[in-house]
């Protein structure tokens, strides 16, 4: 086994996908790396809301909250999702529906102790970990989003790497002598590569080195699963497409 105990990872945007969860914490034990953490949305769109809840916390792993773990924790009908047409807000909904219904008290009572955000050093470099960004857990960041935003929020930043997800694409870039870096989705990529991302950070000469981790899992068989779970079925194709 490769030792990288330097390294830290950051998972984040599980979505009740098992398998995808397994698989990356497979990898990141693989590499010997001791320190993960989670940028939350554990729940929503895959079939396994309560054993990603239970897997994350049998880990200890220090997680905060998404928008959809927000919502479904205090059994709101609303994630804070952002959605392009009609159609979309309705599979939107039903899915909501579905992860309130199927999520069990346990996992609820664990995603609402969850906090917003968190600090943790890689090296001598802190770095500042939120789901969507700093100012509201469910605001995207997008890679092609003006400078400006970015220059902005690295004005406002007191650490030198800001960690985020939300997106389920992931990019890093420097703005205003701050790192930032989207570790794209473990659950429910949407950059093309169905295969789960995260994102291990090293401390370098520079501050901090990032590296965006692909691993396969059995995608298929989740996308079955989600098929005959009751969700929407085009959860299932999204997971094949990474769409």
């Amino acid at each position: 086994m490769t030792q990288d105990a330097d390294a830290v990872a950051v998972i984040t945007d599980i979505h009740g996908n098992l398998p995808a969860l397994e698989a990356a914490l497979a990898r990141i034990d693989e590499l010997g790396i001791d320190e993960i953490y989670c940028g939350g949305d554990l729940v929503g769109y895959g079939p396994r809301p309560n054993e990603v809840c239970s897997l994350i916390a049998e880990r200890r792993i220090p997680t905060i909250y998404g928008n959809y773990d927000y919502a479904i924790a205090r059994d709101l009908d609303d994630c804070g999702c952002a959605y392009i047409t009609p159609e979309d807000r309705q599979l939107g909904q039903r899915s909501v529906e579905w992860t309130l219904a199927n999520t069990d008290r346990a996992s609820k009572d664990f995603m609402r102790e969850l906090p917003f955000d968190m600090s943790f050093p890689v090296g001598t470099t802190d770095v500042h970990l939120v789901h969507g960004s700093p100012r509201k857990v469910n605001e995207y960041l997008f890679e092609d989003k003006p400078a400006r935003l970015y220059e902005r929020l690295a004005a406002a930043e007191t650490d030198k790497v800001l960690v985020f997800g939300h997106t389920h694409k992931p990019w890093v870039h420097e703005y205003g002598g701050v790192l930032f870096v989207n570790c794209g989705s473990v659950g429910k990529p949407k950059d093309g590569d169905p295969r789960g991302a995260f994102a291990i950070l090293r401390p370098s000469a520079a501050g901090v080195d990032v590296r965006i981790e692909r691993v396969e899992y059995d995608a298929e068989a989740v996308a079955r699963e989600v098929g005959a779970s009751g969700l929407p079925v085009e959860y299932a194709d999204k997971l094949l497409a990474a769409a």
